[in-house]
């Protein structure tokens, strides 16, 4: 645990409020990355973290030692970002039963540079995830969390987790190799169709 932030936390605690700018500091840019990279958009990861940030100074007084304070704030912000995309899905199921138009999104250009540190399939595949897929490759192989902090952050055990994990990298790999299935689906057709 980082003592300078557990001290500054202890003094916010304590009526403080001018510390909480220390927190601001250090773990701004580290939600809002994590934040991006759940829901896809920088405006709307910009505007997560504002609400992140507010939801974890009104309730600083919950917090407990017990955990990291990254993992207490990381978990505020997954179950944001959580009921951000479900409230997406929703508007765009309603907006789509309403209106039958094609939607195009414009991506700033920080957002298409990040788009090619990807391939195109392995973007393919992690949009097909669900955002608790999502969240929890982000956290272990992006943010580097052990599957311990994972396990606090999501709520789950840390056996959940690293099954959960394994499971996913397992789906991931699925989806990102229907070519070689669709190859092998060409040649037993081609090899049927011979034989017939």
């Amino acid at each position: 645990m980082d003592e300078e932030v557990e001290y500054r936390i202890k003094r916010v605690q304590a009526g403080k409020i001018q510390d909480y700018a220390f927190i601001v500091k250090k773990y701004q840019r580290q939600i809002l990355v994590y934040c991006w990279r759940l829901l896809g958009n920088e405006q709307e990861a910009e505007d997560a973290v504002q609400d992140i940030l507010v939801k974890s100074f009104e309730k600083i007084n919950m917090y407990k030692p017990t955990v990291s304070f990254s993992s207490w704030l990381y978990k505020i912000a997954y179950y944001h970002c959580l009921n951000l995309i479900r409230r997406k899905k929703l508007h765009q199921t309603l907006k789509l039963g309403l209106f039958t138009h094609n939607m195009t999104a414009t991506d700033s250009a920080a957002q298409a540079i990040e788009s090619q540190l990807f391939s195109e399939p392995l973007s393919r595949a992690l949009n097909k995830l669900t955002a608790e897929e999502r969240s929890l490759l982000v956290l272990r192989i992006f943010e580097e969390k052990s599957f311990g902090e994972i396990g606090e952050i999501m709520n789950k055990s840390q056996e959940a987790i690293k099954k959960k994990y394994g499971r996913t990298k397992t789906k991931l790999k699925k989806m990102m190799s229907p070519v070689k299935e669709e190859e092998e689906c060409v040649n037993f057709s081609t090899l049927f169709k011979t034989k017939a």
